[in-house]
């Protein structure tokens, strides 16, 4: 990505991770492309993270980091430099993956 972005207040930008389309587990479960199409949950990268929001006057940072991976719903998807990104806020954000 080319240009810096800075996400406001409690909002992260992600690079949402390509989806694994079908194919088998390493445990030999066979997953056929159509699972997961419609699910609403996504996973990718953090990239950049705002400096969080005020609650009664006292500033409550994100609790992601840069480079963390997480799992997410909803969101705005942006496209910058032909590349899509996730602005999301943190209290859609579900897990950090370890």
């Amino acid at each position: 990505m080319s240009k810096k972005i800075k996400p406001l207040a409690d909002r992260v930008l992600i690079k949402e991770e390509d989806e694994k389309k079908g194919g088998e587990t390493k445990s030999g479960i066979f997953i056929p492309e159509t699972v997961g199409k419609d699910n609403s949950t996504h996973r990718g990268e953090v990239l950049a993270v705002g400096e969080g929001k005020y609650d009664d006057g006292k500033l409550i940072p994100v609790s992601v980091s840069v480079g963390d991976t997480v799992l997410f719903q909803w969101g705005d998807k942006l496209t910058i430099d032909d590349e899509e990104y996730w602005v999301v806020g943190e209290s859609n954000i579900l897990a950090i993956i370890k």
